[in-house]
This record gives C-alpha cells, sequence and structure tokens, in this order.
C-alpha cells in the first residue's frame, strides 16, 4: 500500500531559507550518479523482492491490520511504507554512498533499516528488547543480529563487541517517551558518556526522537545540552557527526 504523501508548502520554504533544499539537492545529485554502484537498487519495490515474501505474508496474516490510521506495532507489516520510510534513513546516515560500516542500530525494531543496510555490505547489529513476537520473527528472517537488551537510565551498554563507525536510534523511546519520569540532562548526559565508548574515534550517533506529550522533541535546555557536546540538530534528527564530545557549560540539574 503506497501512501505518497505531499511535502507541506511552509516546510519547503524553511528548507529553502536553512539552505538544506540546496543540501538535498545535491544529494539527490550524487545518488543519481552513483547509484548504479549500489548491489540492490535502494527502491521499496527492489528490497521487497529479497525478502522472503511467503513467511511475511503469514506473519501479515497473523499480526497484520488493514486500517491505515494504525499507530501500534502492525503497523510496521505495512513494508512498502517502511521499507520506504528506512531507505530514506539509509540515505539521510550516508550508508548508502559509504565503505563498509560497522552499525548498531539502537531499538531496530522490525530489522529493517539493519536489514537493508547488510544488503549494502555493513556490518550491522540490532538492539533491542524482546517484547513482540512478530519482531522476533522479523528480525530472524531477515537474518539480523540483534542483542537483547533494554536501555535504562544510568545503565551502561553491553559488551558489544568491536567498536561501531555509527549507532543510530530512530523513534527513540527508551528515554522514557511519554512517560511522567521521561529523561533529562543527567540521564542523556549518562547515555552519551556510554555511547561514546562504543564508538571508533571518528564514530557518529544519529538520533531521531518522537514527539513528546507538550508537542515537543526537546525542551530548550536539552536542546543546548546536545549541542554543548557537538550535536547538529535538525527538528527531531540529534546528530553527532564526528564523535561525542565532552559537555561544555551546560548545568545537568534536572529541570
Amino acid at each position: 500500500m503506497y501512501r505518497d504523501l505531499p511535502m507541506r508548502f511552509s516546510e519547503k520554504m524553511r528548507k529553502i531559507a536553512t539552505g538544506r533544499a540546496f543540501s538535498s539537492a545535491g544529494q539527490h545529485l550524487r545518488h543519481w550518479l552513483l547509484d548504479w554502484r549500489l548491489p540492490v537498487k535502494l527502491e521499496p519495490q527492489a528490497i521487497i523482492a529479497t525478502m522472503d515474501r511467503a513467511k511475511f505474508q503469514q506473519m501479515y496474516d497473523r499480526w497484520g491490520v488493514d486500517d491505515p490510521a494504525c499507530e501500534d506495532w502492525p503497523k510496521y507489516l505495512d513494508l512498502p511504507r517502511w521499507i520506504d520510510i528506512n531507505i530514506q534513513r539509509v540515505r539521510d546516515t550516508g550508508l548508502d554512498l559509504a565503505s563498509r560500516k560497522r552499525v548498531l542500530d539502537i531499538g531496530c525494531g522490525a530489522g529493517y533499516f539493519a536489514y537493508i543496510a547488510q544488503l549494502l555490505g555493513h556490518d550491522v547489529v540490532g538492539l533491542d528488547i524482546d517484547r513482540l513476537p512478530m519482531f522476533r520473527e522479523s528480525t530472524e528472517l531477515l537474518g539480523v543480529r540483534r542483542v537483547i537488551w533494554r536501555i535504562e537510565a544510568f545503565v551502561p551498554l553491553p559488551d558489544l563487541g568491536n567498536r561501531f563507525d555509527l549507532i543510530t536510534a530512530f523513534l527513540v523511546c527508551f528515554n522514557n517517551h511519554k512517560q511522567t519520569d521521561l529523561w533529562g540532562l543527567p540521564e542523556w548526559d549518562f547515555f552519551l558518556d556510554d555511547v561514546a565508548k562504543h564508538l571508533t574515534p571518528r564514530g557518529r550517533l544519529w538520533l531521531e526522537l518522537n514527539l513528546e506529550h507538550d508537542g515537543t522533541f526537546y525542551t530548550p535546555e536539552l536542546r543546548e545540552f546536545f549541542e554543548s557536546r557537538g550535536a547538529k540538530i535538525d527538528n527531531h534528527k540529534v546528530m553527532f557527526n564526528s564523535g561525542v564530545r565532552a559537555p561544555a557549560s551546560v548545568s545537568l540539574a534536572a529541570r
């Protein structure tokens, strides 16, 4: 099921005003020039064709829903939609044009991002809790390596072997998303310090946050803190493009 949602005019104007439109045009040109080198075409149907469609159909028959407004986990069985979203994530993070990288995908879910990155030759490890049988079955079908682990405040990540060139976390929920104990500066400070231990010297951290109850992705204080540690922020995306540096002068007191 395909749904092409037009970009709102205001978003187009914002991209032009901030220069993002020119950057986006440059990315499209590079993709047009270099995509021929990829081992698989980065289009939803081409990616889906590499999967075991019969087994995915069995999964859909068990857990799928036909309601396009569904916001619970069965929505991830809409393969064309979520493969398309994850192709864009692969492009956004530069994995489509990069040499082989070691990647950790935190909250890997159904495993689509990890799978597409693997098709491109990257060494990918997923990390997630083992709550949903559908995610377990999907990652197994796709051959995605998955470490079972719950990220909690002030608890370090497990031993994951060699360091990573890129660590991603899309639709972040481990920060107690939409809960009363939503992470503040101290929790994020611990997490960033810990993640830095798992990155190569110039490794990157790519976070995409969820909207909270107040309609924001972060408080002004948290945004300032992320920037003090070297983040480039674009709306819900918080990107550390060359390691995670130590905090500057932002107070870590709970706010």
